[in-house]
């Protein structure tokens, strides 16, 4: 992962994502992307997988390896 638009989140979506271990730098992989209405992305950090809004995700840019 390159970069988080962290005022592009909510307080409490930022906290939750550092929570989980999301910063700059750490890899992320992503595992699926639901296509209906938009649904949520799931991706992988380190051992735990995690699903994420659409709009959460779009916060998030990630480059591939």
């Amino acid at each position: 992962m390159t970069a988080i638009a962290w005022d592009r989140l909510a307080t409490p979506e930022a906290r939750r994502l550092r929570e989980f271990g999301f910063e700059e730098g750490v890899h992320v992989e992503v595992l699926h992307r639901a296509t209906l209405f938009r649904g949520p992305v799931a991706c992988r950090i380190g051992r735990m997988t995690v699903a994420l809004r659409r709009n959460v995700a779009a916060a998030i840019t990630v480059t591939v390896d």
